[in-house]
């Protein structure tokens, strides 16, 4: 795990790589992807899977992108005890990529709220190939 961490601190920008492999976060609106408006698909920043379509977007309020679900397969999660009361972490189900944290205030269907980090995504509009999803 260590080395393929290694691998992508190669390819990726600082800040990307400390969110998604030493589990950071970004600063509140800071994300042009809070605004990104168009029909598409979030990709993970390091390994290109499809995560989120805009369908599943949504304005929470909290300075990042939310989504209400997942790509059904597209994450894992786990509990995270960072702030002593547990949250739900997810991360990227392909390459562990640390997204976010998902939280049961969320809009119906579902009434979760999968609040994502933006550097830790890629917008890819609709009409445009999906990249390959690549390994470090």
């Amino acid at each position: 795990m260590k080395h393929r961490k290694e691998a992508w601190a190669r390819v990726l920008p600082e800040e990307t790589f400390r969110v998604l492999f030493k589990e950071a976060t970004e600063c509140a609106g800071t994300s042009p992807l809070n605004d990104e408006k168009r029909p598409g698909t979030f990709v993970c920043a390091a390994c290109h899977s499809p995560l989120f379509t805009q369908q599943t977007k949504f304005n929470s309020g909290t300075g990042w992108p939310s989504f209400w679900q997942a790509i059904e397969g597209a994450v894992d999660t786990k509990t995270d005890f960072k702030l002593i009361l547990p949250r739900t972490e997810y991360h990227c189900a392909h390459c562990g990529g640390h997204q976010g944290h998902v939280f049961r205030d969320g809009p119906a269907p579902t009434g979760l709220r999968y609040c994502n980090n933006g550097v830790a995504l890629r917008f890819v509009p609709d009409g445009e190939a999906l990249p390959p999803v690549r390994e470090p």
